[in-house]
């Protein structure tokens, strides 16, 4: 099956969408428990320093989140995971109005992740600006074909 530009971008929508609703079937189990305790257990298990700047935000987090804003979380990925999912449909099946809702959403992203990239600069934050630049760009090339084509 030859994929077009569209395709793999819908994978990548999708695959989103899958850790979104990972995360916030993760969120829902640890509902009730405490979180302190299993963060803790996290960093151990990793063999993480836990007075390190990342795993104490982690465990400093744990402290504060509450059922109720843990509910909230978990909706928040959920809808999140709903969004990526139905873009990914809307993509695969070339749905118009999904491309330009992929193009506007890719391009939010662009000033924050070259703000990351500029005050933190790694590896990670480098290639997520490159991958979303080429579907952002790829995207607006695609709507812009389509719509000379159009008019023609």
């Amino acid at each position: 099956m030859k994929l077009s530009g569209l395709k793999p971008i819908a994978l990548f929508e999708a695959s989103k969408g899958l850790l979104a609703l990972l995360v916030a079937l993760g969120i829902h189990e640890l509902a009730g428990d405490n979180l302190q305790s299993v963060a803790e257990s996290l960093v151990a298990h990793l063999h993480l320093n836990p007075a390190s700047h990342l795993p104490s935000i982690i465990i400093d987090a744990s402290r504060s989140l509450s059922d109720a804003r843990l509910g909230l979380i978990a909706t928040g990925a959920m809808v999140y995971s709903l969004v990526r999912f139905i873009e990914s449909w809307g993509l695969w099946h070339q749905v118009r109005w999904t491309e330009w809702f992929a193009l506007v959403s890719g391009a939010i992203y662009l000033p924050a992740e070259l703000y990351e990239l500029a005050t933190s600069p790694n590896l990670l934050s480098a290639g997520l600006l490159v991958l979303n630049l080429a579907i952002v760009l790829y995207l607006y090339l695609t709507l812009r074909v389509q719509r000379k084509t159009h008019q023609q």
